[in-house]
């Protein structure tokens, strides 16, 4: 298909295509491997999105940081521990659907659908679909059809790793009054009162659809996360000792990054009938402190 101006498809590393976005509004880049969006700059802002200095560029390989999309199921997979945790589309070859821009941003629309090699790991029929509206905000959207006969349950998630001067100074507001679980499989649910704080690892899923707000002092910025579809939100950094175990994050990485994901998970499981569709959504704006 034909790209618009501020679009262009490039191979880098060799093999492997990401669209370059750059216009008036925002610079960035989405990853066809995986319908992943990996950079997000807005006009007058630093860097918005966490890319690993470590990740994996390459097809069929999930990409630590930036937006992977976590899908049909959210973590490890509910009965086979040999599939892969968070789904299989994250890793798996999208094409370009939607291509355009105006005066606002750039529209990104890319597209997976079931084949031989998605019912390897899932055995339903599916179409999936990545909107990406890239300008002053950045808002995705993954749309999930049941293009099949029968009725089908899914989880997911939208794995947002955003940019920060030092998790350890930043504060997260929002989610006040809340419930959440450690570890996202503990059935023991524990209340929030005021703001979240990182001073160790945090792996927690809230039982919300509330806006939340990261508040980064050092860098002078909020990064405000909106979410439509989701019941769960998820807040996540590695810390010290787990960060040493994951290959693909430098160990001394974890100050630098927060996750916020907006969630399918948890009790929130969703149910799609055939002919019928789920529309999880992520929109972020930066506001200078």
């Amino acid at each position: 298909m034909t790209l618009p101006p501020s679009v262009t498809l490039i191979e880098e590393p060799a093999g492997y295509p990401v669209l370059v976005i750059e216009h008036a509004a925002a610079t960035g880049r989405i990853a066809l491997n995986g319908a992943h969006v990996t950079d997000w700059i807005p006009e007058g802002h630093d860097p918005v999105l966490y890319m690993s200095a470590d990740a994996i560029l390459e097809t069929g390989k999930p990409i630590r940081g930036g937006i992977p999309v976590c899908w049909p199921w959210f973590g490890p997979h509910p009965t086979d521990s040999t599939k892969p945790a968070h789904g299989f589309v994250r890793q798996m070859a999208w094409e370009v659907d939607v291509a355009r821009e105006s005066d606002a941003g750039v529209d990104i629309v890319l597209k997976l659908q079931d084949s031989a090699e998605s019912k390897a790991f899932w055995p339903h029929s599916f179409q999936v679909r990545m909107h990406v509206h890239m300008g002053a905000t950045l808002q995705v959207s993954l749309q999930a059809q049941n293009t099949g006969t029968a009725a089908w349950t899914m989880t997911g998630a939208l794995h947002t790793y955003l940019n920060v001067e030092d998790v350890r100074k930043i504060s997260i507001h929002g989610l006040h009054g809340t419930q959440y679980v450690e570890g996202r499989l503990s059935p023991d649910k524990r209340p929030q009162s005021g703001m979240i704080i990182i001073d160790q690892e945090v792996d927690r899923m809230y039982i919300s659809d509330a806006t939340v707000i990261v508040h980064d002092p050092l860098w002078k910025r909020e990064l405000v996360i909106e979410k439509a579809g989701s019941l769960a939100t998820v807040v996540w950094n590695p810390w010290i000792e787990k960060s040493k175990r994951l290959a693909d994050l430098p160990d001394e990485a974890y100050p630098e990054f927060l996750c916020i994901e907006a969630a399918n998970a948890g009790e929130d499981v969703v149910t799609v009938q055939p002919g019928h569709e789920h529309l999880l959504t992520q929109r972020i704006e930066v506001r200078k402190l």
